[in-house]
């Protein structure tokens, strides 16, 4: 599977300016799109929703952009996900950081030309109950676009993929990380925008225990 990151950039001016390149996923950050308003979106105003599927079309893969979307007033971090030239869903960050946006609800899987994505949305990979509620879906591998990371950030995907045995891919605002199913980090760079391989094994083992039967 080929990545691409885009670490630094919108998804509209990406859209118009870049050279098509041969990816099966393209990532954006946090700030993938300025805020998303859904009125505006319905209304024809902006058009963050068509751009993400447009550029999916044009790459013919999966795209993930982070933004801050605006449901009436309620805002949310929230992930667009494009496939294959239309709009497969959008995922929501489910825990409200000190009160400054609002909770989403519900953690999905997208069926992609690769195989089954899920979506970890900015500060939910804080939290390792989500993350392991996603991982029972069986994804493929895990993206989560990120605002600004770190050290810690790098340390929580790495943990979770040697945990879970599933590849996650992070895309931040300044920073991109791979790790694969066995939590080696096998790619990090600062450059946006950046492309990476990623062989899509998951690091599965039959796990057994003894307890006693009651009837």
């Amino acid at each position: 599977m080929r990545i691409g990151f885009v670490c630094r950039g919108e998804v509209g001016a990406f859209l118009k300016s870049a050279e098509k390149e041969t990816v099966d996923l393209l990532v954006f950050g946090m700030n993938g799109a300025s805020e998303v308003f859904y009125e505006k979106e319905l209304d024809g105003k902006t058009a963050v929703f068509e751009e993400t599927a447009l550029l999916s079309k044009k790459y013919k893969s999966a795209v993930v952009c982070g933004c801050v979307t605006d449901a009436r007033g309620h805002k949310r971090r929230s992930a667009i996900v494009g496939v294959g030239g239309r709009i497969a869903g959008v995922s929501d960050m489910l825990h409200a950081v000190d009160g400054e946006i609002g909770a989403g609800i519900g953690l999905y899987t997208y069926k992609t030309a690769v195989g089954s994505m899920g979506v970890i949305v900015d500060e939910d990979l804080r939290y390792p109950e989500t993350v392991g509620a996603l991982c029972a879906c069986a994804p493929d591998f895990v993206v989560c676009p990120y605002g600004e990371a770190d050290d810690k950030q790098i340390a929580l995907v790495r943990a979770y993929a040697y945990c879970y045995g599933v590849p996650f891919v992070l895309c931040a605002s300044d920073y991109c990380a791979v790790a694969n199913g066995a939590g080696e980090l096998v790619f990090s760079s600062p450059q946006s925008p950046a492309f990476v391989e990623l062989a899509v094994t998951k690091e599965y083992h039959l796990v057994e225990t003894r307890r006693k039967f009651v009837r």
